[in-house]
């Protein structure tokens, strides 16, 4: 499968990616969230992901192809959204840091005016839930008993060395990074402290390492996900359903 012919063609594999990625982990939630109403939850978070990803892919290709035909090093996800669940908390932590982000670079996307700010006038609106959502539990669960505190303490920490990498340049994307990245920070510092999770430390102290998920070098978990994200179309190739 050919590399993306454009830098804004590049862009949307990225952001495809992530979304795509990401939908995937929130849909292993199905059956087994903690209760109902966030089995819905996630499920309509992990839909919203999907829809992005089927618009932004399709700009690079055939959807279904670059969804389930490419070996591993051909995706260019974030290493941040292809971590494993975990625990509830774990998972939480995660949505934040990530809805965080991508409601803040959609945000710009939207005000630029080149060819994503379409997509991303739209994404942003179902992606003020996402993050709503995952500040409501980060709260519910860091000021909340002191296993929920401490669970959702730990998630933080051992999720935020994956963060550094979202303000890593993306060719195709009109982008303020350093005001991204400020402003990330901003906003997810006032929620950990509100719901009394200690920052983890930041870029300064050298404890913020970047990943390379943009240029196709994920985590061990990420080709287990894979696999089983592509077992049937793989297992029937041609097919029509």
């Amino acid at each position: 499968m050919t590399a993306p012919a454009t830098d804004t063609a590049a862009a949307a594999l990225a952001l495809g990616d992530d979304a795509l990625v990401l939908a995937q982990r929130l849909g292993e939630w199905a059956g087994n969230a903690p209760v109902l109403e966030e089995e819905v939850a996630l499920a309509n978070i992990a839909l919203d992901l999907l829809g992005q990803a089927r618009i932004l892919l399709s700009l690079v290709g055939d959807e279904d192809e670059l969804a389930y035909l490419r070996e591993e090093r051909a995706f260019r996800n974030l290493q941040l959204v292809e971590q494993p669940n975990g625990d509830f908390a774990h998972t939480i932590a995660r949505q934040l840091y990530f809805s965080t982000y991508q409601h803040l670079l959609y945000g710009q996307l939207a005000r630029s005016g080149g060819e994503l700010a379409g997509l991303a006038a739209k994404a942003v609106k179902e992606v003020a839930y996402h993050r709503d959502h995952a500040e409501h539990w980060t709260l519910r669960l860091g000021d909340g008993t002191p296993a929920g505190h401490e669970r959702m303490a730990r998630a933080a920490t051992a999720l935020w060395r994956f963060t550094g990498e979202m303000f890593q340049p993306v060719p195709g994307l009109d982008v303020d990074w350093q005001d991204l990245q400020d402003r990330w920070l901003e906003s997810v510092t006032a929620v950990l402290r509100q719901a009394t999770v200690d920052v983890p430390e930041g870029p300064r102290t050298g404890a913020w390492t970047a990943g390379a998920g943009r240029q196709g070098l994920h985590t061990e978990s990420f080709g287990r996900m894979l696999a089983e994200m592509q077992h049937l179309h793989r297992s029937h190739p041609g097919a029509s359903w």
